[in-house]
C-alpha cells in the first residue's frame, strides 16, 4: 500500500522511518535527504527482499527528485506487498521547506533525471529537424524521439532515462556504498 507523506510529516519521523532515494547515484551524490539509502529505480526489483527485511523493523518512506519515480517505486513495492510511504514533491520538496541535504565529500549537483531527459529529447527533435532541410529525410529521427516519448509516456518507462542514467556525469564522483552494501545493511 502507497501512502502519500508530506515534508513536514517526513520531518517529524525522519529517525523513525528507513528513506529509500530511487534516484540514480549521480543525483543521490549532489544531495540527499539525511540518512536515505539509495538504490536507484532500475534496481528496485532485485532489492524488493532486502526492502521487505527492512519494512518489517520500520516503515519505508521512497523519495526521488519530485515524487515521479518514487510514485512508481511505490507501485512496484505495493505489487511486491510491500508498505511505503511516498514523498510528495520530492527532495526539491524537502529542499524548498528549508530542509538540509547530505552532500557526500566531492559530491556535485546533476540535473535530475526527467530534466535529462528533457534536454535530450528536445536536442535531438531540434537537431532533428534543422538537420533535414540541409539532409531531407532526417526529420524521422525527431519522428522517432517523439514516439519513443508517447511510448514512455503510454508504459510509464523511460528507455532514455535508464541510457542517460549511465553516463559518467550520472555516477558519484565520491564513494557511495554500493548497491550490494545498500542492501546488506537494509536485509540486516
Amino acid at each position: 500500500m502507497t501512502t502519500p507523506l508530506t515534508v513536514d510529516e517526513l520531518k517529524h519521523r525522519l529517525g523513525l522511518l528507513t528513506v529509500i532515494d530511487v534516484r540514480s547515484p549521480g543525483e543521490y551524490s549532489g544531495g540527499h535527504i539525511p540518512g536515505a539509502h539509495n538504490i536507484p529505480l532500475d534496481k528496485l526489483a532485485e532489492a524488493v527482499p532486502a526492502l521487505k527485511a527492512a519494512a518489517a523493523k520500520a516503515e519505508l518512506a521512497v523519495v526521488c527528485a519530485s515524487g515521479n519515480r518514487s510514485t512508481t517505486a511505490c507501485r512496484q513495492l505495493a505489487d511486491a506487498q510491500v508498505a511505503a510511504f511516498n514523498l510528495t514533491g520530492g527532495t526539491q520538496a524537502w529542499l524548498d521547506g528549508g530542509h538540509p541535504l547530505d552532500r557526500p565529500a566531492a559530491g556535485r549537483a546533476v540535473w535530475a533525471m526527467d530534466r535529462q531527459v528533457r534536454f535530450a529529447a528536445g536536442t535531438l527533435v531540434l537537431a532533428g529537424v534543422l538537420a533535414d532541410l540541409a539532409l531531407p529525410g532526417v526529420r524521422w529521427v525527431s519522428a522517432a524521439v517523439g514516439a519513443g516519448l508517447a511510448f514512455s509516456a503510454l508504459t510509464n518507462t523511460c528507455a532514455m532515462g535508464m541510457m542517460l542514467g549511465k553516463l559518467p556525469h550520472n555516477r558519484p564522483k565520491s564513494q557511495l556504498p554500493s548497491l550490494d552494501d545498500t542492501l546488506t545493511t537494509l536485509g540486516r
